[in-house]
């Protein structure tokens, strides 16, 4: 199990995006659980984020791709707008130790981008 990082930093209702090893993920906050997805449009396959940690839509309601404008449901990764309609965000599967988001270094697969 490798540290990706830890829920301390990321707050209630944001959004953070994490790279270990060569992996670029993001974690979302909400109703203070943790839900972890690779940073990768099932569309094109490019990064989500408009700005550095800025994965959510301006009302904080969903992630939304800065590319096409694709819409997910935070809680399933599941697009229900935008070119991906259907598909879904690579959820990555991880335990809280003592607060640090711990992931499987399998789990990581290769570089996204």
């Amino acid at each position: 199990m490798i540290c990706v990082g830890s829920s301390a930093d990321i707050e209630e209702g944001r959004s953070k995006g994490l790279e270990v090893e060569g992996a670029y993920l993001f974690a979302v906050k909400r109703d203070d659980r943790i839900f972890l997805y690779r940073n990768s449009c099932p569309h094109l396959g490019t990064p989500l984020e408009w700005e550095e940690d800025t994965f959510l839509d301006p009302d904080g309601a969903l992630i939304q791709c800065a590319t096409h404008g694709a819409l997910f449901e935070i809680e399933t990764g599941h697009c229900i707008a935008g070119p991906c309609l259907g598909q879904n965000l690579q959820k990555i599967p991880y335990l809280l130790d003592n607060g640090l988001i711990m992931v499987d270094e399998a789990n990581l697969g290769k570089r996204n981008f």
